[in-house]
């Protein structure tokens, strides 16, 4: 008789994360230990490859041997170059008072995660970074003033704004949690006047190999407030766990690639004129695609509920006609909610956009970290985006004055200093960005922003983006759209209403 001994699946919480004071009173009346850091879960994972005891056999041995455990990670990440077993450690930071231009490049580390004190819903007082660049260039008389008058609008604007908001909207109004919604326009809207010195805070999370090379990254960066920023995140990781946050220093790459690729473009673009009659001013351009992506869409779900060659299938859906491919699509559709992501196979399929915007919208846009965004500097050239609720309360002239006075304080503080002049330019300005996006990431950004909550700004820029993405691939943008369209557009496809 055979006898088959069936084991049963073990799942054991091995940690999480609690808040730094609770660690502390904790260790405050316990007796002193040294296990208390995330390094010794990195260690003990790190060994499960080639240790055949229970993963949470080696957590105890890692706690009970910290500094083996903390050579075992120096040998592992630094000697073996197995950086993975870092992202077991994991931190939550505080960030306080820091710029609105630094948490732009904070946020660009799309592998932690982030949420930040949000303009659009706060109302700002008159707090701002005033730059060691500025100080040392001595123009931080010139900069405080230009940022106070900025502020002094902002305050001004907002408060005409919330009476135009409640008498445009007197129903909402009428109701005291909307005129909340109402009082929220009136300060997205003003904001457009603040600089990009405005002062912020956020909470981020990160695991340690993403913060090492946050700080490796910060270190070969010129402007100070990053240095510092890196600095005061290195000193407290590396104070809980040093072994596992080693290449830290500042690197040629990081520091040079980007100034001689500017050098090295110059010459290539060295015809101004020609450049400039061929330069796009459209504030939204599909510049590439998947060429015949809803064919490769359909090839790639039938390569996946089949058993044959990726070849095979994209020659049959390239056979299909119209009536076959839409009626196969809709069955990738017909149990998706609002709330659902696409199918994985909808990466196979994807956009690049050249986009002119706000540095109002683009604080919203850069927080879709699955897309790839490359971005150039802020160039007042580029121009301003101006609400339309400020056109509307007649108050454009003093927008522009006080823009065309901050472009001049621009050009003075660009002329005395090698970085930092753009801290006194506003949420209003633009910069170019290129994004690339696949058509499932596509989906959950339409979902999120062409929603009616959405911000006006990047509702406006989203709508454009799936216009054009609908013309090139209609199939596979069959069911997009904001959240409060999704009833409707589901009904439209299926003749019947979605089940949530």
């Amino acid at each position: 008789m055979l006898f088959i001994l069936v084991k049963a699946m073990k799942v054991l919480l091995a940690g999480y994360n609690i808040d730094s004071q609770v660690i502390s009173e904790l260790k405050e009346h316990s007796p002193s230990r040294s296990d208390v850091t995330p390094e010794t879960l990195s260690a003990s994972y790190a060994r499960i490859s080639r240790d055949a005891r229970p993963a949470s056999e080696l957590r105890a041995a890692a706690r009970a041997e910290v500094d083996r455990a903390r050579r075992s990670n120096r040998n592992i990440i630094f000697k073996m170059g197995h950086h993975s077993v870092a992202e077991h450690a994991v931190f939550n930071f505080d960030i306080i008072g820091l710029s609105r231009l630094a948490a732009e490049e904070l946020e660009r580390f799309r592998l932690s995660s982030y949420t930040e004190k949000s303009q659009r819903y706060i109302t700002l007082g008159d707090d701002y970074v005033i730059p060691e660049e500025v100080r040392k260039a001595g123009k931080t008389e010139m900069f405080c003033r230009m940022i106070r008058d900025q502020n002094v609008l902002y305050h001004r604007l907002y408060g005409r704004l919330q009476p135009y908001f409640y008498k445009k909207h007197t129903e909402l109004a009428q109701n005291p949690q909307k005129r909340r919604l109402l009082d929220g326009w009136a300060k997205e809207d003003a904001r457009y006047v603040v600089s990009l010195a405005t002062e912020g805070q956020l909470g981020m999370t990160i695991n340690a190999r993403n913060l090492e090379l946050l700080v490796r990254r910060f270190a070969s960066r010129k402007l100070a407030e990053l240095k510092e920023l890196k600095t005061k995140l290195f000193v407290l990781a590396k104070e809980v766990a040093p072994s596992i946050i080693l290449f830290t220093g500042p690197n040629d790459f990081d520091a040079k690639t980007y100034e001689e690729l500017e050098v090295a473009s110059r010459a290539v673009l060295k015809t101004e004129e020609e450049i400039h009659e061929e330069e796009s001013h459209k504030d939204v351009s599909l510049v590439s695609y998947t060429n015949e992506a809803d064919e490769k869409l359909i090839a790639s779900l039938l390569h996946t509920s089949s058993s044959h060659s990726f070849e095979a299938c994209l020659s049959r859906a390239k056979k299909l006609n119209p009536r076959q491919k839409r009626e196969f699509m809709k069955k990738t559709f017909q149990h998706l909610e609002f709330y659902d992501t696409t199918l994985r196979e909808f990466e196979y399929v994807n956009l690049t956009f050249d986009l002119l915007i706000s540095a109002s919208c683009f604080a919203q846009l850069k927080r879709h970290r699955m897309t790839t965004q490359t971005v150039q500097k802020y160039n007042p050239e580029l121009g301003v985006t101006i609400p339309p609720s400020v056109e509307a309360i007649g108050a454009t002239p003093e927008f522009l004055e006080i823009i065309g006075r901050t472009d001049q304080t621009y050009l003075l503080m660009k002329d005395a200093m090698e970085v930092g002049a753009e801290y006194v330019l506003t949420n209003a300005h633009r910069r170019r960005v290129l994004l690339q996006t696949n058509a499932r990431e596509m989906y959950h950004i339409s979902r999120l922003r062409e929603d009616a909550t959405a911000q006006w700004d990047i509702r406006a820029v989203v709508g454009k983006m799936i216009q054009m993405a609908k013309k090139v691939m209609p199939l596979t943008f069959l069911l997009i759209g904001g959240k409060d369209s999704y009833p409707s557009v589901y009904e439209k496809i299926f003749a019947r209403p979605p089940k949530f």
